[in-house]
């Protein structure tokens, strides 16, 4: 067998004993400002491992990287999803392809498959025209040179308007894994690396630890906010809000997400909040606290002006989201709820609330000002006529959208079609690095667990984008494939789509519609011709 190499496009996954297949090379075309992607991927023909490595010639007018595609295990299909809506039949259990390191080297079993993820970012000012993408595969003291075309149209994409995407960022994570403490100059550091790759994904509204996000158990006090007790008042710094709001201004963030006043999932509590910062995890009242009690009100009267001030002394106060409880759901959570929100209300008028949940009578009811509910109901509420987010987490699944690691890559490519399809207002999801054993404060290897060690209620591939780095956070497959979704719902915005139109007809809800690869080639070579 001799050793092969061949291009593909960035929307399958090479497995190690995939078989080679006779694929064109990729020919790509992009508007001045858009990133694509492809893979450049090898099989050694050896009675030994062979280190491969990878580079990409200099191409003066395009910006190009190249990064070793890792796998991580998956010891079993996610459940609930029918095996023509699964990717990896034949390969799982076993290694799935998803991290992309920042190196372009690796040492290949013999008649393994080693793929590499080639990125090529267009800049605005580019001159429209073909360019020739060579890249070099070194394999046993052989080179082989294999050539992608990207075409650059004249037109510029322009950025995308009016779709906050957030995903909570854990700073927790980051102070566990590389052992820092929080705020401190390691962990600022670490921020800026990670707000970077947080916003090269196309995610442009933040979660922002003003208090210790009350999300999934317990968590490690990372609370931004000091605050002290002197008698029957309450002392504000606000001085690491304003570092973190300026460091993620710097790096390109333009919204920020407040975190909830109120506990997870009955919305029952008042929040977890520390004398200081936590360090010494003291609480200000006890944590049985009532989410409306005398207790929580005198805190919150004399927290929210000062909070109103600095957001309008920032000018943040027409971009910043609020949050009540994450996820209520049932008759006792709506009553605690509806009751957590009017306390809110009384004494912060200006603020509106969003939050994830997915009864249709939050909206109905104007409950919330921003519902966000599931993509399982989120029709339901554009046929209502109810001004919504949407939102996936570990569910829906079956031949709902999702982005797993068993879940196909144009599947996942379709996220920005389906929300212009049905005019969606934002996105959210909750795990851009969340690297815990479910609801606990229990670290783990994020390369060996992608579960949270919770399967089957938790989904492999649902708790992160993100890997952690020697430095900095390494992506992956799925987040590459889901930022250039974001890119497509901005070309959408362009070029003017109609939503209703024909070329989005057979989009018909977030578990009908095309899954190939060849209808979004085709749909957005259409897109196209129309600038």
């Amino acid at each position: 067998m001799a050793t092969q190499t061949w291009l593909s496009t960035s929307l399958r996954r090479w497995y190690p004993r995939s078989e080679p297949e006779a694929l064109k090379s990729p020919k790509l075309q992009a508007l001045r400002g858009e990133q694509v992607s492809f893979q450049a991927c090898v099989r050694v023909a050896a009675d030994r491992p062979v280190t491969v490595s990878a580079a990409a010639a200099e191409c003066v007018a395009l910006d190009v990287t190249v990064r070793r595609v890792g796998c991580v295990p998956v010891p079993h299909f996610n459940t609930e999803t029918p095996a023509d809506e699964l990717d990896g039949v034949g390969h799982i259990p076993g290694y799935v392809p998803d991290v992309l390191w920042d190196d372009a080297e690796a040492l290949v079993a013999p008649g393994e498959v080693q793929a590499f993820w080639v990125t090529v970012r267009v800049p605005r000012d580019a001159k429209p025209g073909s360019y020739t993408v060579p890249v070099a595969l070194a394999a046993g003291g052989k080179t082989h040179t294999l050539k992608a075309t990207v075409q650059v149209l004249r037109p510029e994409l322009q950025p995308r308007r009016d779709f906050p995407v957030t995903h909570w960022f854990y700073a927790d994570s980051l102070c566990d894994w590389y052992k820092v403490d929080p705020w401190t100059r390691p962990l600022w550091g670490l921020l800026e690396r990670y707000f970077d790759s947080y916003v090269a994904h196309g995610f442009d509204t933040l979660l922002t630890p003003l208090f210790t996000p009350p999300l999934d158990g317990v968590k490690r006090p990372t609370q931004l906010l000091r605050v002290r007790k002197r008698g029957a008042k309450y002392e504000f710094d606000w001085s690491d809000v304003e570092k973190w709001v300026k460091l993620a201004q710097a790096r390109g963030v333009r919204n920020f997400e407040w975190s909830h006043f109120f506990t997870q999932w009955g919305v029952k509590y008042a929040l977890r909040i520390y004398h200081d910062q936590g360090l010494d995890e003291r609480l200000l009242w006890p944590a049985d606290t009532g989410a409306t009690s005398e207790t929580y009100r005198g805190f919150l009267a004399q927290l929210l002006p000062e909070l109103h001030a600095f957001l309008k002394r920032r000018r943040l106060l027409d971009r910043s989201f609020f949050h009540v409880s994450d996820e209520p759901h049932g008759a006792e959570h709506k009553a605690n709820y509806v009751a957590a929100r009017a306390m809110l209300q009384g004494l912060a008028p200006w603020i509106k609330t969003m939050d994830a949940l997915s009864e249709v009578d939050y909206g109905r009811e104007g409950l919330t000002d921003i519902p966000i509910p599931s993509i399982a109901v989120s029709r339901q509420y554009a046929e209502e006529g109810i001004p919504s987010w949407t939102y996936f987490c570990c569910g829906p699944r079956g031949r709902y959208l999702n982005r797993l690691l068993d879940t196909p890559l144009p599947k996942i490519r379709m996220a920005g079609w389906l929300f212009y399809r049905f005019q969606r207002l934002g996105f959210l999801h909750w795990g851009f690095n969340y690297w815990y054993k479910s609801q606990t404060r229990q670290l783990i290897d994020p390369f060996t667990v992608t579960d949270g060690l919770a399967w089957p209620g938790w989904a492999y591939g649902d708790t992160m984008l993100v890997y952690p780095g020697a430095s900095g956070p390494l992506g992956s497959i799925r987040g590459q494939v889901f930022a250039e979704s974001l890119q497509d719902l901005a070309l959408l915005q362009t070029a003017g789509v109609d939503p209703s139109g024909p070329l989005l007809a057979e989009l018909r809800d977030f578990c009908d519609f095309p899954k190939t690869e060849g209808w979004q080639q085709q749909a957005r070579a259409q897109v196209l011709r129309s600038l």
